[in-house]
């Protein structure tokens, strides 16, 4: 039997990319992690919750005390440069899938035919803003091919073509062109008169 192609190379780890190309809860945990971290780290993520916690199934993510999930986090070396907070967000978020989609992370796009609504609940997930959330459905149209038609405008700059977000990590280099992107754009911003 042949291994599921990796279509989420977001890391460089296989492991930790095969769970993000086939764990829809893996993959929104990467995203909600991608903040304040270098990209590849933040989705690694999901990987080391699950190795820590013994799963990564949002049912049982939910039912943990949020104490132990942040004694998780925290545990060296950390998960994240703020772990009890983004440990709290992604139990968050654990209850939030578990409350409102069953469980199943993978709901939120599957069937629906309007990339608008699509966004609008990825933007309705705790520690999901407008940004996080089209940089989400880039990834489910660039990555994983599973955005419904017209995903493109609805993810607004992050649907074109180019290196402007994770969605865009495709192989080998594809991170550094992203990174370059993300530093052009800060210079470009920073020369900008008030």
């Amino acid at each position: 039997m042949a291994a599921t192609p990796i279509l989420t190379p977001f890391t460089g780890d296989a492991d930790a990319d095969r769970l993000l190309t086939n764990d829809g809860f893996a993959l929104l945990v990467g995203m909600l992690l991608d903040q304040q971290v270098p990209m590849d780290w933040a989705f690694r993520g999901p990987l080391e919750v699950k190795r820590r916690l013994g799963t990564l199934d949002p049912a049982v993510v939910a039912a943990t005390p949020p104490d132990d999930v942040v004694a998780a986090f925290v545990e060296k070396p950390a998960l994240h440069r703020y772990p009890a907070s983004m440990a709290r967000r992604v139990h968050a978020l654990a209850l939030f899938i578990t409350e409102r989609y069953e469980g199943e992370a993978d709901r939120i796009w599957k069937g629906v035919d309007d990339p608008g609504e699509v966004l609008g609940r990825l933007q309705e997930l705790p520690g999901y803003g407008k940004q996080k959330a089209q940089i989400f459905l880039a990834i489910l149209g660039k990555r994983l091919g599973v955005a419904p038609a017209g995903w493109e405008e609805a993810a607004g700059s992050y649907g074109l073509p180019g290196h402007r977000s994770i969605a865009d990590v495709d192989g080998p280099g594809a991170i550094e062109k992203v990174r370059a992107y993300k530093q052009e754009v800060k210079k470009a911003s920073r020369s900008v008169p008030a």
